[in-house]
């Protein structure tokens, strides 16, 4: 006869009411809070200062001439070294001659020497069409936790590694972006939040001076406007520890702008909210400074969104293999749908009555792209996923790996990790699922421009025919 074993229970049976109102302490009034936040923030800087020089700075690694040759100049390490001796006026490196390490600096400078110098079938720089405009790039959903941030900065990184120049800028209120790139943003006002402002303030000034010629009194404009007609690109952007990557970053304080611009729109209904990320590009000549402009956007669809999709030419959409991250950005895609309609709708109405030509919102290309792959997993959601969304989704499919743990608790991205702290083989397979993803990215962003300057010339051939 068999003894029968006592069955362990569920850890939420039998559980004592007393004890457990014992554990919950005071009650928890508004000001506790305010400590929390004050503990959080400590902490957040101390955690984000890892990896931090002593001196309290974000500096980027030096690059040694197996990374050189392998990822970033298309030259073997011994032609390298003959050109290193034969031109000494070159950057030398550090270390001696069979390990030296190389800033980005020096590596960019090396790229241009051999851009002129060197072979002319190789491509010592990225392609980039002379005359045309930085691409600007969105990289949003309102689903949180799908590799937004992240894949925002690696895909900055990645460009900067490969010679552009970028500008990051920060919209997400939370800061992240920010905290990678090292960035330090006091207050609003070195955030994107005077550069919303200041274009309803020119639009309020266009408005008064309308009503001038009517004889009409002019619309006041309170301090915070007068104070941001007076903000210019210079004031918002400010360097990073990567010598091509640029930066508007943002703090808590940016989420006031979700408030402010509605009333400012409330109170002038003809002022174009959605294009005042736009107009700043343009008007500050921002667009002709960078090669890419990368936009990292709140997890929601608010008027800091609408701005960076409106002012973008590609918008990426990343999403994990999952049902719930595929159902909501189905519906991200629907309230794209919805919200810029409905811009398009009111606008042309009015345009309609004045007689002046419609608008409507374009981009060069939208794709989604699955990050944090799981294949063992998640590869059947994800080929259900990618028959759903057909064009709409990248080839790639961006793996998770130990190396993007490992760099994130340091607050770096992988592209800042020194492979030395990892197995050669870790570092390289984790380095090939960013490189892919950046690949595909570079592949949308040339083929835009290619297309861009085939129009231009197209247009320019029409002119000169015209005037024949």
């Amino acid at each position: 006869m068999s003894r029968k074993t006592d069955q362990p229970v569920p850890p939420y049976f039998n559980l004592d009411a007393q004890a457990a109102a014992g554990k919950l302490g005071n009650p928890i009034d508004t000001a506790r809070f305010a400590k929390a936040a004050a503990y959080a923030a400590k902490g957040r800087d101390d955690l984000a200062k890892r990896g931090y020089s002593p001196d309290g700075q974000k500096r980027l690694r030096k690059f040694s001439v197996w990374e050189i040759c392998r990822y970033l100049i298309p030259v073997n390490a011994a032609h390298l070294r003959r050109v290193l001796k034969a031109n000494p006026d070159l950057p030398q490196g550090e270390g001696a001659a069979g390990a030296k390490w190389f800033t980005l600096e020096e590596v960019l400078s090396l790229r241009n020497h051999f851009a002129e110098e060197g072979v002319a079938s190789k491509e010592y720089k990225p392609y980039r069409p002379e005359g045309l405009p930085a691409k600007v790039v969105a990289v949003a959903n309102f689903k949180g936790g799908v590799g937004k941030t992240s894949t925002a900065a690696h895909l900055a990184m990645s460009a900067a590694l490969d010679g552009y120049r970028v500008l990051v800028i920060d919209l997400d209120s939370q800061g992240s972006m920010t905290s990678i790139m090292g960035g330090k943003v006091e207050d609003e006002w070195s955030t994107v939040f005077p550069l919303l402002a200041k274009d309803y303030a020119l639009h309020v000034q266009r408005e008064n001076g309308v009503r001038e010629a009517q004889g009409q009194a002019p619309l006041p404009l309170d301090e915070t406007l007068t104070e941001a007609l007076n903000v210019t690109a210079k004031d918002v952007i400010q360097p990073t520890h990567w010598p091509n990557i640029d930066l508007i970053g943002a703090q808590l304080n940016l989420y006031w702008a979700e408030f402010q611009v509605p009333v400012w729109r409330m109170s002038q209904r003809n002022w174009p909210l959605w294009d005042a990320l736009t107009g700043f590009l343009e008007n500050e000549d921002v667009l002709n400074q960078y090669d890419i402009i990368l936009l990292d956007t709140p997890p929601a669809l608010g008027y800091l969104t609408i701005n960076a999709l409106a002012a973008s030419d590609i918008l990426l959409v990343p999403l994990g293999a999952s049902f719930l991250e595929f159902d909501s950005t189905g519906r991200f895609f629907d309230m794209l749908y919805s919200t810029f309609a409905s811009i398009e709708d009111g606008e042309n109405a009015a345009r309609r009555r004045a007689g002046l030509p419609e608008m409507k919102f374009e981009w060069d290309v939208v794709r989604a792209l699955i990050t944090r792959f799981d294949a063992a997993q998640q590869t059947d959601l994800a080929n259900v996923i990618q028959a759903y969304l057909g064009d709409f989704m990248n080839a790639y499919r961006q793996d998770y790996t130990a190396l993007v743990g490992q760099a994130g608790e340091q607050v770096n991205g992988i592209y800042e990790a020194d492979y030395r702290d990892f197995n050669r083989e870790t570092y390289v397979r984790g380095r090939e699922a960013f490189d892919r993803t950046y690949a595909e990215f570079k592949e949308l962003l040339i083929g835009a421009w290619w297309r861009d300057s085939q129009m231009a010339e197209a247009e320019q051939k029409e002119q000169k025919d015209g005037k024949a």
